[in-house]
């Protein structure tokens, strides 16, 4: 299935139900990497993710027959919504399986576009055994979210686009959780051109290809633990892995502290919503080891619930120093705390939370605790203003801020 003509015609059909996602330079990226970085924002797709191109690809092979005894498939989110969208075009029923630990917006995003959802197991591979038990018992078709080389075909369409646009790309990032976008993009890329490098990038918390591509054959690892849970998938797909063994040029293994930061930088800089699997080629750029090359990243997706991303933005703000917390100890008397405000208030701090406690010790003349979380502008002025502190006699200690 996966042949240049193959992959021709999946680009023609693909384009009945996505939206054109030119390539975006970013000047940030640019200039922090010394490449030229360019973004692949499928995150701009009609359903939020790539995954609706090797959906609906996959369903115009199928004969009328196949899609009117229905569709079933397995995921946690991208390629449920890509599922059911393309089988409501194409007038078929859809059920999907996905995992009870799904965000609430995927989940309510599947069902509008008329899919039956079924919440089961809790991870992917755990919903995917159900969805093959549903599909023998009903006769569904099942529609594999990445170990099916047509849907590995539509995905790779991404591939086909990019080198069209940019045709001196010398890199692409691709995010890996089974295996089927990087199967596409890295096998229509290496026919187009075998001097591009595509380098494969997964959750070090669910490195299940780089495992297997390590070990020479598919593993399956124990149990998986990200934050990027639309690759969280413990083993890789078995159809597919032949052509990364071929056509993968290198892994990056990423860490959840990574993303987090990767989320905030995408939001001030570039003002898109990208979820933690599609930021996966983001925080890569600072682990790929060249300079004055193309490099262009996939961002496979933007279907974040709000409750993630509001904690994401707290956890990035904290961990680039942003917000802090410093305790004090002070004589509880009149006036002690509008000299440590002054002190914090010359250095441009600003206080966003106080917590005073007069019970941390037994003699509160002595000393009473001052929990103060600030707002500053980066490491640099987090330690202007804790030197400031101890400048005046305080002895500020850096804790955990909860907030």
């Amino acid at each position: 299935m996966l042949t240049l003509d193959k992959f021709e015609e999946a680009s023609e059909i693909v384009k009945k139900a996505t939206q054109e996602t030119k390539l975006i330079y970013s000047k940030y990226f640019s200039e922090q990497t010394g490449n030229k970085v360019y973004l692949k924002p499928e995150n701009m797709q009609t359903t939020g993710a790539y995954k609706v191109r090797g959906a609906y690809y996959k369903i115009s092979t199928l004969s009328e027959e196949e899609r009117q005894k229905g569709l079933i498939t397995a995921s946690a989110g991208n390629h449920a919504q890509g599922v059911a969208y393309a089988a409501k075009e194409f007038g078929a029923k859809a059920v999907i399986v996905m995992p009870t630990t799904t965000p609430l917006i995927k989940v309510n995003r599947t069902k509008s576009y008329g899919a039956e959802v079924v919440l089961y197991g809790d991870v992917y591979d755990e919903a995917c055994a159900y969805a093959l038990e549903l599909a023998e018992k009903e006769g569904y078709t099942f529609i594999h979210p990445f170990d099916d080389p047509a849907v590995a075909t539509g995905q790779g369409t991404i591939a086909m686009e990019i080198i069209k646009e940019l045709p001196l790309v010398d890199y692409i990032l691709v995010p890996i959780g089974g295996g089927g976008l990087a199967t596409g993009v890295s096998t229509l890329a290496k026919m187009l051109n075998p001097n591009i490098r595509v380098i494969g990038v997964e959750p070090a918390g669910a490195a299940c290809m780089k495992a297997s591509l390590q070990a020479g054959e598919v593993v399956t690892l124990p149990n998986v633990n990200t934050i990027a849970d639309g690759t969280a998938v413990k083993t890789p797909g078995k159809n597919v892995f032949p052509y990364l063994q071929k056509n993968l040029d290198d892994i990056i293994t990423i860490e959840d502290d990574d993303l987090i930061v990767a989320f905030l930088d995408m939001v001030e800089n570039h003002k898109m919503i990208v979820e933690n699997s599609g930021l996966l080629t983001v925080a890569a750029l600072k682990y790929l080891d060249v300079k004055d090359k193309k490099v262009v990243s996939i961002l496979s997706g933007g279907n974040m619930d709000v409750i993630t991303m509001s904690s994401v933005v707290q956890l990035g703000l904290i961990q680039r120093d942003r917000i802090f917390t410093v305790s004090v100890l002070l004589p509880d008397k009149a006036g002690e705390l509008v000299r440590v405000a002054t002190v914090i208030a010359n250095e441009q701090g600003n206080v966003i939370k106080l917590d005073h406690n007069q019970f941390v010790s037994t003699n509160r003349n002595a000393a009473v605790e001052l929990k103060i979380t600030l707002e500053a502008f980066g490491t640099d002025h987090k330690e202007r203003i804790v030197n400031a502190l101890k400048e005046h006699g305080y002895n500020p200690k850096v804790i955990r801020p909860n907030l």
